[in-house]
């Protein structure tokens, strides 16, 4: 059984969710407001990179699975089932920003009043929200359209990794459905069960836990991270390798060996966002989430930890200093520069009237957009090193990993590396006659 499927929002999780109903059989119509990226799209090419993707976009645009429009009136009359993938940026003390949800929920019930339209329908929030979104958008309907208009409102979380996000959304680990009614429950079982054949779960919960599910989930990993950061300063400090001990706790099943590796702190669209705004809920509810706080405080000052390190070396001054920065994006396989540790570094950098270039295989052009010409933007990772007095290291691409050492010695002025992700072994690296400065060891 196939749907007529709505997404409205073409970002990470608009564009990547569409993509995968499609994919599974569905007739998808994503909408945007952005008239020039829904041509693009149109014609198959993706507004991000993500390891899949496109390929996959083309492949459904061809068998006419996958359409794109502007009109969001279009949408809904195409619509069984209306997916919300709208951002919800940090507002005010952390607390995520609706505007976007709840201006498109008015436009879809001013759209069916006004068209009297009397089909059932199903208004997903696949955007990561706060507790009380779905009763938030429940209302503008029941205010709109009455008590018993034919609209129901379902928080359906998405867990992308990115990097991951076509593995993650073809071959779920679980998909979390918060929603009261049985006729939602068949619906959405069926929707997903494509996707489910490996036998992953499928958890039906009420709304407000659903919501939460989203956020506790987040806030969890980012918990882990902080902490292994956090501890590799003790580390350091005494003498001990934060890499051995990870690999000590990660081999406890309690603990597990993902989200361990320490390094610079986490950025991107869910981590920061998301700790912010449990947070900032908990405040609200009157019940505080210390542990929350401390991992968010942990990774704002990382990055200031892994700068205070550069400057150190250099005796408090950098002026007149060059460095070579390998890596932009938050993390890789993605171009996403949003919260980059890499991007707090440039700026301190800057500050302390250091020169940068600067090289990553796929966040240049983001990164542009932000810095213009304050920095530098090579061709390659080699030619980044060219008359550099160091090497910086913020994001941990494969190609990162296996360098020709020799090359790094011939441009950079000193055989001094700044490694913020832990890429190589101390002990090898000064045996390749390298100063090597990295977390934890």
């Amino acid at each position: 059984m196939s749907f007529n499927i709505g997404v409205v929002g073409t970002g990470y999780v608009g564009i990547v969710s569409g993509t995968s109903f499609a994919a599974t059989g569905n007739n998808v119509l994503c909408v945007d407001i952005d008239k020039e990226k829904v041509e693009k799209m149109k014609e198959g090419i993706s507004p991000i990179y993500e390891p899949g993707l496109e390929h996959l976009m083309q492949q459904n645009i061809n068998q006419k699975r996958l359409n794109f429009t502007t009109d969001l009136n279009e949408a809904i009359n195409h619509a069984d089932i209306m997916f919300l993938c709208l951002p919800t940026p940090p507002g005010e003390g952390g607390a995520a920003d609706l505007q976007y949800v709840l201006k498109v929920a008015n436009d879809i019930a001013d759209y069916i009043k006004s068209n009297n339209i009397t089909d059932r329908k199903i208004i997903v929030n696949k955007s990561t929200v706060p507790v009380g979104t779905a009763e938030k958008v429940k209302s503008i309907f029941t205010s709109k359209l009455g008590e018993n208009n034919n609209l129901e409102v379902v928080s359906n979380p998405e867990f992308l990794r990115e990097g991951f996000a076509v593995e993650d959304a073809m071959k779920p680990e679980r998909v979390v459905i918060g929603t009261s009614a049985d006729w939602v429950v068949e619906k959405m079982d069926k929707l997903y069960k494509p996707f489910l054949r490996s036998g992953n779960p499928i958890h039906f919960m009420d709304e407000k836990s659903a919501e939460v599910t989203k956020y506790a989930a987040n806030s969890f990993l980012a918990v882990k991270i902080s902490f292994m950061n956090d501890l590799a300063r003790y580390t350091e400090a005494v003498g001990a390798d934060i890499d051995l001990i990870r690999k000590g706790i990660g081999s406890d099943t309690r603990i597990g060996k993902r989200f361990l590796f320490p390094g610079i702190g986490y950025g991107g669209s869910c981590f920061p966002k998301d700790v912010q705004a449990l947070d900032y809920s908990a405040d609200e509810a009157g019940t505080p989430l210390r542990i929350i706080k401390a991992a968010g405080e942990v990774n704002k000052s990382q990055i200031l930890f892994f700068f205070d390190k550069i400057m150190k070396r250099y005796n408090y001054n950098l002026k007149g200093k060059k460095f070579a920065l390998w890596g932009l994006a938050f993390k890789p396989n993605t171009d996403d520069t949003r919260e980059a540790p890499a991007f707090v570094l440039i700026e301190k950098l800057l500050e302390a009237g250091a020169t940068i270039n600067t090289f990553d295989p796929e966040a240049m052009k983001n990164t542009k957009e932000i810095f213009g010409d304050r920095i530098n933007f090579t061709d390659d990772m080699y030619s980044c090193l060219v008359g550099a007095d160091s090497l910086l290291i913020a994001t941990e691409w494969n190609e990162f990993r296996t360098p020709e050492f020799d090359k790094l010695k011939e441009e950079l002025s000193e055989n001094l590396i700044f490694d913020g992700r832990n890429l190589w072994e101390p002990n090898e690296m000064k045996e390749l006659g390298f100063e090597y400065h990295c977390i934890g060891r």
